[in-house]
């Protein structure tokens, strides 16, 4: 845990933790490892010796499950949407040091990845595996990140979280069980409002807002002051960001701190969901934009 300093703060009277996820392994950190954590032990129990999962070529989830599969003794084998020329990027580069096997395939044929024709394709090319998801993002998944807050002791009235898929987010609402917390959301990318429909009626009596305005023109997308932003944040607290998602959160909190979003004296405690690794893949596309 880390107490956040910044003048900003000190003008609003508003008190920021950040709970560092980020630090549980170089390779293997926050979120990543929480939806890891128990599908890797299912796996164990069903008796596989291969995981298989799905990814982008900059994906912070491929990375993790390389690593985590390694670590665990498993064979890993990760699917990856695009072309194969992004095989030596920093994240693939990673992975297959840890003995992850890629398969590239077509944004087309991607988007038919968890249809039984094509699952049934994999499983003879490759074999019998345990199959997770993208990102993660199953109950196992849900489940590991239920314990993300077990060991916060400090009190906190808002829980603000990055937002990809949803299941990070989703876990920490299971694992709050009654306690009376406002759980803040920033979706990375356009189009959460099933999402939010879907939390209505499945938590009625939970306190949480989602903020879709800092996505910055979708996932992956970012701007100038974005970039600034995490730069400077690193420079005044040590706290590093990536651009994907800790930095749009940070972000957003910082702007609704700005216009007295919370009240004096509130407490906020952000999760650092890792994907650090991803800010050299970053700098590899687009110029090294993001200290390091």
């Amino acid at each position: 845990m880390q107490v956040v300093n910044h003048p900003l703060l000190e003008q609003r009277k508003v008190r920021l933790l950040v709970k560092r996820d980020d630090l549980i392994h170089p390779d293997i950190s926050g979120n990543k490892w929480r939806k890891l954590k128990y599908n890797l032990e299912e796996a164990q129990t069903e008796g596989h010796d291969s995981i298989l999962t799905f990814g982008g070529a900059f994906s912070n989830h491929i990375a993790a499950t390389a690593v985590c599969a390694s670590v665990m003794g498993f064979k890993s084998i990760g699917v990856i949407r695009g072309e194969a020329r992004y095989a030596s990027n920093p994240t693939l580069s990673l992975a297959k040091r840890y003995g992850m096997r890629l398969d590239f395939v077509s944004r087309r044929d991607y988007r038919s990845k968890e249809e039984p024709g094509f699952l049934d394709r994999l499983a003879l090319k490759w074999g019998r595996c345990y199959v997770i998801p993208e990102g993660g993002a199953n109950k196992l998944g849900r489940r590991g990140c239920e314990e993300i807050l077990k060991t916060v002791s400090i009190e906190h009235e808002y829980v603000a979280v990055a937002m990809g898929t949803g299941t990070t987010f989703l876990g920490i609402m299971d694992g709050l069980g009654h306690q009376k917390k406002m759980i803040l959301g920033f979706p990375v990318l356009k189009g959460f409002d099933e999402l939010d429909e879907m939390l209505s009626l499945s938590f009625p009596n939970k306190s949480y807002q989602l903020f879709k305005d800092y996505h910055f023109g979708g996932y992956a997308k970012f701007t100038d002051p974005l970039v600034s932003f995490i730069n400077d944040f690193k420079r005044q607290t040590g706290v590093r960001l990536d651009p994907i998602y800790t930095g749009k959160m940070m972000y957003g909190l910082f702007d609704l701190i700005g216009h007295a979003y919370f009240p004096q004296g509130s407490t906020i405690l952000a999760i650092h969901t890792g994907g650090l690794q991803g800010i050299a893949g970053f700098n590899s596309r687009y110029g090294s934009l993001i200290d390091e």
